[in-house]
């Protein structure tokens, strides 16, 4: 299967302005910005025919070249990364049969999950939609409530059926468990992994449906998908000992740079 990776970012986030250009240190100290740490990632999967950072800012596009990234402007009026991907892919001309969303703001993810995605959709004829979840340790679930508890969103939730097909995302704990954890614990709580891999068909017919309630309430793009019939495949990965966490708030800076310095990510 053809694949095509592309970098959704925007510089006018609600919760972090300018999020794609803040510069994370790795174990090394070299400070690199997060669009670069995300087009790195990108560039570590296998089996992948092309790489592009999607944005509609000069400043990302310039950042973006000069580490020697391929750039397509798109519109401001995009209403998040799967309507950027969606009209990136256009201006692509298509002729790819999985295109992958890499979040610019998951600069963690590992190359095994992207290559299940597509492994995931080659064997669910099913589905149109995949993404990763990854099953919440302790340390992971605690975070998580913490967060909640001060008012922030540390990330999103997944539910699913015995065969893996969307149930529900959130941005609450779900399903809600008053058993307490510690660190090393598995849970029965599913953390979602904001990469997603997607048929042509369905990428294109995304931005034609309304938002629904749920997308609205959530403010997550997947539910639209699901509020529309169409099938989302949660993949579980295996996060293989390596660290987790997306950027979505200043002070998940030093928390994502001490997991770096941890495994020795340059």
């Amino acid at each position: 299967m053809s694949v095509l990776i592309v970098i959704p970012a925007r510089y006018a986030s609600s919760r972090y302005p300018g999020k794609p250009l803040a510069e994370l240190r790795g174990a090394t100290g070299e400070a690199k910005s997060l669009i670069q740490r995300s087009w790195d990632a990108a560039c570590e999967v296998s089996g992948v025919d092309r790489v592009v950072v999607a944005t509609d800012d000069d400043r990302i596009r310039d950042a973006s070249e000069a580490f020697g990234a391929e750039v397509v402007m798109t519109s401001p009026d995009c209403a998040n990364g799967t309507e950027r991907c969606a009209e990136a892919f256009d201006a692509l001309g298509g002729g790819y049969e999985v295109v992958v969303n890499l979040q610019g703001d998951a600069p963690l993810t590992p190359a095994w999950f992207i290559e299940d995605l597509v492994a995931g959709l080659r064997q669910d004829t099913m589905a149109e939609v995949a993404t990763p979840v990854l099953r919440c340790d302790g340390r992971a679930l605690n975070g998580f409530l913490d967060d909640r508890k001060a008012g922030r969103v540390g990330g999103t939730t997944a539910v699913f059926t015995t065969d893996h097909h969307a149930l529900y995302f959130s941005k609450e704990v779900v399903p809600f468990t008053s058993d307490t954890y510690a660190d090393e614990d598995d849970t029965p709580v599913f953390h979602h992994v904001g990469v997603y891999a997607y048929r042509p068909s369905a990428l294109g017919a995304y931005p034609r449906w309304p938002a629904g309630p749920l997308e609205q309430l959530e403010g997550l793009e997947q539910l639209r998908f699901m509020e529309h019939g169409r099938q989302v495949l949660c993949v579980e990965v295996d996060a293989r000992g390596r660290q987790f966490w997306e950027l979505n708030n200043p002070e998940d800076v030093p928390r994502i740079e001490a997991m770096m310095a941890e495994m020795g990510t340059a």
